[in-house]
């Protein structure tokens, strides 16, 4: 199998985190046109016409897009070790946590997306801080529902911590540091309390130790890029 992906994004995380849970190898490809790159999407578009990432490609050519759909194929073809919950409210805990953030979290953070994209003379600072705020309650919508024993639900990794981990990468380090406001780490406490547990877990730690370099690689990228096109995107 493979599976076409770029570190940077949250989306292809999931897919990695449940793919090392489990052992499963895969061929990891980096199709061109994402984040900073100024190439075009080019075959890429005919593996997945939704032109996003990730894609997995099956050993017998069909190709499966969508991070969600991705998992739940995954856990379906390999189902040990099981990365659902045992039991029925737990299941269901972990799908609502998982979308809670895919809609609300992930959907407040699309204007800071856009803002990243351009020099920081053409930032909305106002839309700014209405989306770093919509991060913040959004992140106050999975509170009540994460768990106390270190991971989403349970006691144990779930596709709900796919969802949630790299999300939570971007609301509480690259958010904060990129826009130079303060962090939300610490105003939901159930959840600081399981962000600073969950990256005891080897599996989270290692799509942590990924997503993080990717984040520090783009940025450099993005601001070479905007030099040398003459935006000129200023001090870091």
């Amino acid at each position: 199998m493979k599976l076409y992906q770029t570190y940077t994004s949250p989306f292809p995380t999931r897919v990695r985190l449940v793919l090392y849970a489990k052992g499963i190898e895969v061929e990891i490809v980096e199709p061109p046109g994402f984040h900073s790159s100024a190439e075009e999407k080019g075959d890429y578009l005919l593996i997945n016409p939704i032109g996003r990432v990730p894609a997995l490609v099956l050993d017998d050519g069909r190709a499966l897009p969508e991070s969600e759909v991705i998992c739940e194929y995954l856990e379906d073809a390999f189902p040990e070790p099981s990365l659902r919950p045992a039991d029925a409210w737990g299941r269901a805990r972990a799908r609502l946590l998982a979308r809670l953030c895919d809609i609300y979290l992930v959907m407040a953070m699309v204007p800071l997306f856009g803002a990243s994209a351009v020099s920081r003379k053409q930032w909305d600072l106002a839309r700014i801080d209405t989306a770093l705020a919509q991060v913040e309650t959004a992140l106050g919508y999975l509170e009540p529902w994460i768990g106390d024993d270190g991971y989403a639900v349970g006691n144990a990794l779930s596709h709900a911590d796919g969802a949630i981990v790299p999300q939570l990468v971007l609301a509480y380090e690259w958010a904060p540091g990129l826009f130079d406001r303060p962090s939300p780490l610490g105003k939901h406490p159930r959840l600081a309390t399981y962000w600073s547990v969950v990256q005891g877990n080897p599996i989270v730690a290692r799509v942590l130790r990924e997503t993080r370099a990717a984040i520090s690689g783009e940025q450099i990228r993005a601001r070479a890029a905007s030099r040398a096109d003459g935006r000129g995107q200023p001090e870091d």
